[in-house]
């Protein structure tokens, strides 16, 4: 009840505000007739300025026709709503596409240059980025800072939409609960949950056991909502998901994973690195936590025996100190080069040896696909790149995201094209095969393949958001 009277005064602040600003328009006939003066034709921005001043007043509970929202909760999931939006834009359906990052800055929409594009919501970097539910630790630390505040304010802006708004979730159970407790018709797409991640594998874990008589690794509650006549379709991440979501009479889609759908047009140049081994090392995008990631890394390859020349690739996220990955690579004896031959896109070269570490932000659409062999704590990018047919090794550390459970989970999800490594000797035995055997990387990178599906995904995919939101 209490909450109910608090959102009514909100409405009633809301409108007196309007009617406020309204009056005030009235009463100031010539002031306004002022500010339309110096607005000639030649300066349209200004004119432009006018209008936004009054429209802005409207801005949580815009009426425009033909609006989406879509509410995203984690790195990949950001990755994919910022793929799929590129072909929304591109069909040109919706006159307004607002998205709703919950977990993160959602950075990457930023990126997303349309006046049909608006961010909106109460963005935070939590300590665990976004992974409290890895360990407690790590949740305790996010409530310090306030996450379900932030979560909080959110729900309370995503309810005040229109009931006219067209929703699209993507994520679990956090995005699929706001949709359905805005009442508005709403779409959604589980790109975290994989049945494989239970029916791969030994399957003797607790988990396991609760999955096999849940039929899915969807829980109940979430089927539950996937059911409501609000919800007007579900796309999953694979085929077999979608086949045991539908033995629970849910209709659940597949149409190919769009996370694959990131390669660029232009690609770089690989023949003058043709003599070499290559691999491509990714240690995750979020700090300090990737820092150590990489340190691990370095210390096993550190009295690594390459059997030729290697070039390693470390491309990094936007929100790394290159400084502070530098200092690391000089810990492990690494000199710079500061001339080459290599025209890669690269930031700086580090020599030692027989291995060459190319290092470079932004770059990893360029190099992913040039490496033979992959070393990858990460999540999102550690799947991209066994969809390429790369298969790759992991190191599991302290978390808080790439915990040895995930890495486990991880390496069950893509089939063993990932393969986790507990120990050293055994890291450099595995390492070592893959570099030989032509033959076991390329069965190991099939299986990859096979996993995350081709590309193309983002758009079959926005057609259909289309048909059933439109």
């Amino acid at each position: 009840m209490k909450f109910k009277n608090r959102y009514k005064k909100l409405l009633f602040l809301e409108k007196f505000i309007n009617k406020y600003f309204k009056k005030l328009k009235k009463a100031a006939p010539r002031f306004e007739l002022g500010i339309k003066d110096l607005q000639s034709s030649a300066l349209p921005l200004g004119h432009a300025a006018e209008g936004e001043l009054f429209d802005t007043q409207e801005y949580l509970n815009s009426r425009k026709s033909n609006s989406l929202l879509i509410i995203s909760n984690g790195h990949g999931e950001d990755v994919i709503a910022s793929l799929i939006i590129k072909e929304l834009l591109s069909l040109s359906k919706f006159n307004n596409i607002e998205v709703m990052p919950l977990v993160g800055d959602g950075k990457i929409f930023d990126d997303l240059i349309s006046p049909k594009i608006t961010k909106i919501g109460t963005q935070k970097v939590l300590p665990s980025g976004g992974f409290s539910n890895q360990s407690l630790k790590g949740f305790w630390h996010d409530l310090k800072e306030g996450m379900l505040i932030y979560l909080f304010k959110n729900w309370i802006e995503l309810i005040k939409k229109p009931k006219d708004y067209k929703i699209l979730a993507i994520g679990d159970l956090l995005p699929l609960f706001y949709a359905w407790s805005s009442k508005c018709d709403f779409g959604f797409i589980g790109t975290p949950k994989s049945d494989y991640t239970w029916m791969s594998g030994p399957g003797n874990s607790i988990s396991d056991l609760y999955h096999k008589v849940k039929g899915s690794e969807w829980d109940p509650w979430e089927i539950l909502i996937m059911k409501s006549q609000l919800c007007k379709f579900v796309i999953v991440r694979d085929e077999i998901t979608s086949k045991n979501l539908k033995n629970k009479k849910v209709d659940a889609q597949f149409f190919g994973n769009p996370m694959m759908d990131f390669l660029p047009d232009k690609r770089v140049d690989k023949h003058i690195i043709n003599n070499y081994s290559k691999v491509v090392l990714l240690i995750g995008s979020r700090f300090p936590e990737a820092y150590n990631n990489l340190d691990i890394f370095l210390a096993y390859l550190s009295d690594f025996h390459f059997p030729k020349k290697c070039i390693i690739f470390i491309p990094l996220s936007s929100n790394a100190n290159i400084f502070e990955v530098e200092k690391q690579i000089i810990k492990y004896k690494f000199f710079i080069k500061k001339s080459s031959s290599f025209s890669m896109g690269q930031e700086s070269i580090w020599i030692k040896n027989k291995i060459t570490i190319l290092l470079g932000k932004n770059t990893f659409h360029n190099w992913a696909y040039l490496a033979e062999v992959g070393l990858a704590n990460a999540g999102t990018a550690t799947e991209q790149i066994c969809g390429l047919g790369i298969p790759a090794l992991s190191l599991p550390w302290k978390g808080p995201q790439f915990t040895k459970s995930f890495a486990k989970r991880q390496q069950r999800l893509l089939g063993g094209s990932v393969s986790l490594c507990e120990s050293k000797d055994i890291f450099h035995e595995k390492l070592l095969h893959l570099l030989e055997n032509e033959r076991f990387r390329f069965r190991q990178g099939q299986i990859g393949k096979e996993r995350m599906g081709a590309p193309g995904a983002s758009k079959r995919i926005a057609e259909f958001v289309i048909s059933k939101l439109k």
